[in-house]
């Protein structure tokens, strides 16, 4: 009887835990998705076709502060871009302020120039937007060196470059008020097997970039890779391991 209950009691409470996943997925249709961290942020995962790839899913964050929000990372096309901005205008009812993108690839900022398009200012490392112009791609409306630190009405963010990894320019972007790390490519959910594509990257920095980003955000609630599910300081450990067995 005794374990009839527990049996029951686990399958109740494993039911209860998936509503609760299930009821913090948003669809905004069937390539965007948003998944609720808490009252004021949501991560976008938007899916794309890569020739080399396949079908990917990728990761952004919506950071939002009263009639305020802050985009770190678009998804790789404009027209995917253009969707998510209007659903996160009309249902949240706020104006995008400025945007952050990770890195240079297309991934973090290939809906850049539908951004532009609104006026909305971006603000990126400046080896991201020395990359862009080679690569003949939008530019960044404002590059920095080694770190900025935004407003978002009276809440802070901060930008920071501690090394390659992913990509020579890959950047965290820390959000105190919320204990949120967007880590972006650099960092690799549990389920990666891989480092993935680091053919734009630096495989001799990259082990001592993620140490860097270790030691400092040791105590951070959420980690947010640049694909798959979100965690804690393990994602960041866990692509140190993988690091080692490149």
């Amino acid at each position: 009887m005794k374990r009839l209950f527990i049996v029951s009691f686990l399958t109740f409470f494993i039911s209860i835990a998936f509503s609760q996943i299930q009821q913090d997925k948003i669809s905004i249709n069937q390539d965007i998705e948003l998944i609720k961290i808490n009252e004021n942020a949501y991560v976008h995962i938007s899916y794309s076709y890569v020739p080399e790839w396949g079908k990917i899913a990728s990761n952004g964050l919506v950071f939002i502060n009263g009639n305020e929000a802050a985009l770190f990372d678009t998804p790789m096309t404009d027209s995917l871009t253009k969707d998510l901005v209007n659903w996160i205008h009309d249902s949240f009812k706020v104006k995008i302020k400025l945007f952050v993108p990770n890195h240079w690839h297309s991934d973090c900022m290939g809906g850049l120039a539908y951004l532009q398009s609104l006026g909305i200012e971006s603000y990126a490392n400046e080896l991201t937007v020395q990359l862009a112009k080679s690569k003949n791609l939008p530019l960044p409306s404002y590059g920095f060196e080694d770190s900025i630190t935004l407003h978002l009405g009276d809440k802070k963010i901060f930008c920071e470059f501690l090394g390659a990894a992913h990509s020579l320019d890959n950047i965290v972007i820390w959000i105190p008020s919320e204990e949120i790390l967007f880590a972006g490519c650099m960092v690799k959910e549990i389920k990666s097997k891989s480092l993935g594509n680091t053919i734009d990257g630096d495989l001799i920095a990259y082990p001592e970039t993620l140490r860097k980003v270790m030691n400092k955000y040791m105590e951070v609630k959420y980690i947010i890779p640049g694909h798959g599910q979100f965690g804690g300081v393990e994602l960041i450990k866990h692509t140190l391991d993988l690091c080692s067995k490149k």
